[in-house]
């Protein structure tokens, strides 16, 4: 197969344009969308360049009226040599160039009513003279509630069938269960929260339906999330409720830390830590062999924490 069969006909650099374009976009408009639901708070922007060869642009919002701390961060990198954590895996890759590119962010909200978010788009590319490229898009998104409404998680997964509609009836569930074992924390014996997608090596349907797919997942996340936030954001809090949304933010800590594949790939290939520890929340807190009082609203989130069909 030729390189230009497996872009559709495209050449790799007018590929890489294309995408690049529409994640800086999804960028601005992502948060513009976020300040808007906000009301008060404001996107600050960091650029950054990474000395191996890119670069990148953060944004965080800090205190806002609804965000406590949330960010929105686009990366495009570059260079001639792969971690070896990559090429172990995908030994094809070796002596290529590559060149990843994304959309990443989590929103941390003020209120214990209102989940934390998660999403994320992405674009590799791993180019050699003479032989194809190898590429493939990967992404999804993800919802973490402390007190969670089944309203709210039934959205958030009727949002991600809906978009999963139009590129087959088995995407959703493929993509849902991929979802929910990819972001299970094992030592914990639970998943992180309530699911939604999770995609990776996406290039089997060639490059424009690829493509498209992750339009509509980086498209679908503002319309699953902020109608979340605007129906709770005005539930009245406690300091119980509030010391138990810190207790578990605690395992969105181990997770990025322990498993997370795209924090330990921008680690490893020199990316800028701020930007990829982000993702953290800006408090958090552990309690020794904590457990909440039997009946209580903060006990019944573990129902929740395991995979279900919606």
């Amino acid at each position: 197969m030729k390189p230009a069969q497996l872009l559709d006909g495209k050449k790799a650099a007018d590929v890489i344009e294309a995408v690049k374009a529409y994640l800086l976009n999804l960028q601005d408009t992502i948060c513009q969308t976020i300040e808007l639901a906000d009301g008060k708070g404001q996107f600050t922007e960091d650029s950054w360049v990474r000395e191996e060869g890119g670069g990148g642009r953060s944004r965080v919002m800090k205190n806002g009226a609804v965000v406590e701390q949330g960010g929105v961060n686009f990366s495009h990198v570059f260079g001639s040599q792969m971690p070896a954590s990559a090429t172990a895996n995908r030994p094809e890759l070796a002596g290529r160039n590559f060149q990843a590119m994304g959309v990443s962010l989590v929103i941390h909200p003020h209120n214990p009513y209102i989940p934390t978010s998660h999403a994320n788009v992405r674009f590799f590319i791993a180019e050699k003279e003479g032989e194809s490229p190898i590429w493939w898009f990967g992404g999804g998104f993800d919802l973490t509630p402390f007190y969670p409404f089944k309203e709210d998680v039934q959205h958030w997964h009727d949002t991600a069938k809906k978009l999963c509609a139009p590129f087959g009836e088995d995407v959703y569930p493929k993509y849902k269960e991929w979802c929910d074992d990819y972001f299970y924390l094992k030592h914990r014996n639970e998943t992180r929260g309530v699911g939604g997608l999770f995609f990776d090596d996406l290039n089997a349907w060639g490059f424009d339906q690829s493509f498209a797919f992750m339009q509509a997942v980086g498209n679908g996340y503002i319309d699953a999330y902020v109608p979340i936030i605007e129906r709770r954001k005005n539930t009245a809090y406690g300091e119980r409720e509030r010391d138990f949304q810190l207790y578990r933010r605690g395992r969105y800590v181990e997770f990025n830390l322990v498993f997370d594949r795209g924090t330990l790939f921008g680690l490893q290939t020199g990316g800028r830590t701020e930007s990829i520890l982000m993702s953290m929340p800006p408090l958090a807190r552990w309690e020794y062999c904590y457990s909440p009082s039997p009946g209580s609203a903060e006990s019944k989130l573990t129902d929740w924490l395991k995979p279900t069909n919606w």
